[in-house]
């Protein structure tokens, strides 16, 4: 499994390679996950890195010219990994992986797989690495292209995603398989909510909103704080904890917006300890811009008990379906409304948190998941 990322760092990509492959070795797989250098490992998961690296130490999301040379030592590694391993699949994780990846194939003669999460060309003009119509995007494009055709199959984290393979990039059909976001529920699962509360003063009373996650424009963090001034104008009683990093820029913007009284920012949060800061909220919010991405929080948050504020995007209703509340798509106002009006119903947020609770374990298990990629494994291998 190739994860060219500074794996493991608690955020959302990160946990998807983690609780995939984690649900694949509990069905019988062997896996090794090569990555880079930074990051920690997780329990139970061979995981082999690149030499170090001293000048990267970078554990956020986003583009950047330096990894190429990280990606070239990711390569030499795999290979080396490879000829003691001998694997009999290559599941590579994001473009960079795939592209990896199939210098691998060619030596190894053994099928690859991608973990498709959203279009490398989108992301990185989302991020602002080059502008919409430039040339730095048609030469993107391009490698996205010709290497969405070199993968043996993808495998695509929403419905839309494989939509998006299906007709922008004109993927054939056979090679794609929609498979979205799990959860594990024996970690994920409503705790008491008074500990974290009380570790940062927030009054039992007080509704509180929560949101786990990236904290940059990508996610939508700027129209939440726009919200929130919102809310606070209005003299909504409500306060807000927002667990992530990087938070320096937006603990700056909150206290220009003067919401420093309203919003507590937490750092990042460890894995492990996710579900219980969750568990301290009365709702949760993903203001995720991107109508393709997964938005895998989405998982954490129903098995937690949390009813959802989010945009109104295919990914978010495929899945959340009824267990959502749906705010018109980037407007603030709206999103502020929506979080307001569900705090304001008791009936409401209990009828939320049930559905939210019941999906997550009957509908959204990991277990469910790794069956139908190993099944993905099975037909490559039978070709």
């Amino acid at each position: 499994m190739l994860a060219p990322t500074p794996y493991f760092a608690d955020r959302g990509c990160h946990v998807r390679i983690y609780e995939e492959a984690r649900a694949l070795i509990e069905l019988g797989c062997q896996v090794h996950i090569v990555t880079y250098h930074i990051g920690r490992d997780m329990s139970g998961i061979p995981t082999v890195r690149i030499p170090q690296v001293s000048w990267y130490r970078r554990l956020t999301a986003g583009p950047s010219w330096q990894k190429p040379l990280l990606d070239l030592l990711l390569f030499f590694k795999a290979l080396s990994v490879a000829r003691s391993f001998q694997p009999q699949i290559i599941h590579a994780h994001l473009h960079e992986g795939a592209f990896i990846g199939i210098l691998l194939k060619a030596i190894l003669r053994i099928p690859l797989v991608m973990d498709f999460q959203g279009s490398l060309t989108v992301e990185c003009r989302d991020h602002g690495f080059f502008k919409q119509g430039s040339s730095l995007e048609k030469f993107f494009a391009g490698i996205e292209r010709k290497i969405n055709a070199s993968v043996d199959a993808l495998i695509a984290s929403s419905s839309a995603g494989a939509e998006l393979l299906l007709q922008q990039w004109q993927v054939p059909q056979q090679k794609i398989t929609a498979v979205i976001d799990g959860v594990d529920t024996d970690h994920f699962h409503p705790y008491p909510r008074a500990e974290v509360r009380q570790a940062f003063d927030i009054p039992d009373t007080s509704p509180l909103v929560v949101y786990l996650g990236v904290l940059n424009s990508y996610q939508g963090l700027d129209l939440l704080l726009l919200s929130i001034q919102i809310l606070v104008a209005q003299g909504f009683n409500i306060h807000f904890l927002l667990m992530g990093y990087p938070e320096e820029l937006y603990r700056k913007k909150a206290a220009e917006l003067g919401l420093q009284k309203y919003v507590t920012f937490t750092g990042k949060i460890d894995y492990s300890d996710a579900a219980r800061y969750l568990s301290a909220g009365d709702v949760a919010v993903s203001p995720k811009l991107s109508r393709t991405e997964a938005n895998g929080k989405l998982f954490n948050y129903m098995a937690c008990g949390l009813p959802t504020v989010v945009f109104d995007t295919p990914v978010n209703r495929e899945i959340l379906g009824e267990a959502g509340v749906y705010a018109a798509y980037g407007d603030a106002g709206d999103l502020a409304r929506q979080i307001a009006a569900l705090l304001n119903d008791p009936a409401r947020l209990d009828e939320l948190s049930r559905i939210g609770l019941e999906k997550s374990r009957n509908q959204h298990s990991w277990r469910g998941r790794a069956g139908s990629i190993i099944k993905i494994y099975g037909n490559l291998l039978e070709q």
